[in-house]
């Protein structure tokens, strides 16, 4: 009886909150003006990027290809990616009240963890098709029909909404009592996490299983990717095209290397080594940075989205 009365007391004393408060970056009013610059000039850079590639892959038939479909794809993505976070973290930059409500934290938390799922799978597909690109040119139109592509983009889209509502489900079961502020600039699983009133072991358990599916997976079929299209760039006669191929290879490489260290680090890392100011960092660099290099490396420096954007140029004078 005693111990049921001691059961009560604790949870009468405990209150679930309807609020939470991030603490983002700088409280220093010139740094926080010197970020909003530069986060403000990094969004509306990727917006620009990413909704120019769309535009371009749309309206020139030269660009309707798999490779452009998932590209295009990516864009969409890192737009979507971006504005989940950035215009919230612009406001907050700008204002003293850098409240958000419990149901706008737990959809941001969705959206974020959804968009970032669909993104490492479909650096995967994109890898695919590389692969398939250069190492069977001659079946590629085969292997990679209208039909596939759009398979294998339905595919990624559901396995996002799954494994989000999964994580997300799982994190905000716990109760969060009087603590409510969290020291990041979005809601993020390990950052909320820190702030539950009970055991988090099987949802920390259940958010490692996750990024191990869908991130060392995709990272995996990634390397094993580029391994055969290395294997094929070096029986490449020609000097000059070995080198093409492997340079843009190389620059591919980096943006996933970027975008999955970053997560892997902030995902499957052990919660004692749990460090709010690094923490940051790594979701900026797989969030905002990615974003703004990925329309610069994978498709703005190509020759064919080159005269794509010439052609509509060649339009807007007329």
């Amino acid at each position: 009886m005693k111990m049921e009365k001691d059961e009560e007391s604790h949870w009468a004393n405990t209150t679930s909150v309807s609020e939470f408060i991030l603490l983002g970056f700088s409280s220093h009013p010139k740094m926080q003006l010197l970020l909003f610059v530069l986060f403000l000039a990094i969004y509306l850079a990727t917006l620009f990027g990413n909704s120019l590639l769309i535009a371009l892959v749309k309206t020139d038939s030269r660009l309707h290809t798999p490779m452009y479909f998932f590209l295009a794809n990516l864009s969409f993505l890192d737009i979507s990616y971006t504005t989940t976070t950035v215009p919230q973290m612009l406001v907050h930059l700008l204002s003293t009240k850098r409240s958000i409500s419990y149901v706008a934290c737990v959809a941001q938390m969705y959206i974020f963890l959804c968009l970032g799922i669909i993104e490492c799978i479909l650096y995967a597909v994109m890898a695919y098709d590389r692969y398939v690109a250069i190492c069977h040119p001659l079946h590629y139109t085969v292997i990679m029909n209208r039909s596939v592509c759009i398979k294998m983009a339905i595919g990624f889209w559901v396995c996002g909404f799954l494994f989000a509502t999964l994580n997300t489900s799982f994190t905000m079961r716990l109760p969060y009592c009087n603590l409510n502020e969290i020291n990041h600039f979005l809601c993020e699983v390990p950052a909320i996490l820190k702030l539950a009133c009970a055991d988090t072991h099987i949802t920390e358990m259940v958010v490692f299983v996750v990024a191990v599916i869908v991130l060392l997976t995709p990272l995996s079929l990634i390397l094993i990717s580029y391994v055969f299209i290395l294997e094929a760039i070096l029986r490449i006669s020609s000097g000059e095209g070995r080198f093409k191929t492997f340079s843009t290879c190389t620059s591919h490489i980096t943006v996933v290397t970027l975008f999955y260290g970053a997560a892997i680090f902030m995902y499957m890392r052990p919660a004692s080594s749990y460090s709010p100011e690094r923490d940051k960092m790594f979701s900026l660099l797989y969030n905002v940075v990615s974003a703004l290099l990925s329309p610069l490396i994978y498709s703005l420096r190509n020759k064919e989205v080159k005269a794509a954007i010439l052609k509509m140029m060649g339009k807007t004078d007329h």
